[in-house]
């Protein structure tokens, strides 16, 4: 019996290091990418598909992954958005100033529990739907008009608790934009994601992500560039040109 016994103990501290030795997927920095957060889902050629948590089906998630996509799974981690199924059960006393050209949205108080206790589950949902990696957006409130006197420590604080629990449900996590909190939360996060860095000439702190050798997708808001797809490939970042709606499939650098 005590053989038995401890038989059983070797067994579980095994399955108890095989969980806690599990690491997130790695991004490759030079994958193909699909960006898609409304209408429905096309299906390019791409290696990594990012899109909406909510909106899209686990079946959907599991086919991709059978093709060998890489999921990612894009939701909102500092605004309220009055669609969403668990918008009931966010506090009042949490919700701040509206966001400036995005109906239905109000900015979060980051620091309320209520807030971090729903992200928790919102993340949890995504590794529960078989995504890879996770795309929380609207992690720089701060340095808008949120309405709730969000510090750039709170940002910082929230999105390091964002990236650990992300890393406890083994899926990698994306900096979306924030760029001034880049050199605070490389090492923090596996992959960036950013909105017309080129636009407003930001582009060059992604270069602490390259360092590393992680991935950094770019989108453009415009018509095709080739002098911006020069810059990208001399960086090594992945550019594509979109359509604001996201409804489309956009375009990469040639």
């Amino acid at each position: 019996m005590k053989i038995f016994q401890r038989l059983l103990a070797s067994i579980g501290t095994l399955t108890l290091a095989a969980c806690v030795s599990a690491t997130p997927i790695v991004i490759p920095s030079q994958a193909s990418w699909h960006w898609q957060l409304s209408g429905k889902l096309k299906i390019p050629e791409r290696q990594v598909y990012d899109i909406d948590l909510f909106d899209t089906s686990t079946t959907t998630i599991t086919n991709l992954k059978g093709q060998g996509r890489i999921v990612v799974c894009y939701f909102s981690a500092g605004s309220w958005e009055d669609w969403r199924s668990d918008a009931a059960q966010y506090p009042k006393e949490a919700l701040g100033a509206q966001l400036d050209g995005w109906p239905g949205e109000r900015w979060l108080d980051i620091r309320h529990p209520a807030v971090r206790t729903l992200m928790a589950k919102r993340i949890r949902l995504a590794a529960e739907k078989g995504c890879d990696a996770v795309e929380p957006d609207n992690v720089d409130g701060y340095s808008n008009g949120n309405g709730l006197g969000l510090s750039e420590a709170n940002q910082i604080d929230y999105n390091r608790w964002l990236s650990q629990q992300a890393h406890e449900h083994n899926l990698a996590i994306a900096l979306k934009n924030a760029v001034e909190l880049i050199p605070a939360l490389v090492d923090d996060f596996d992959f960036a994601l950013n909105e017309s860095c080129y636009a407003y000439k930001e582009c060059e702190a992604y270069r602490l992500f390259r360092q590393q050798g992680k991935a950094v997708f770019i989108a453009e808001y415009r018509s095709y560039n080739s002098n911006m797809c020069s810059k990208a490939s001399a960086s090594g970042y992945q550019l594509q040109f979109f359509k604001r709606a996201l409804n489309a499939v956009g375009l990469p650098c040639k």
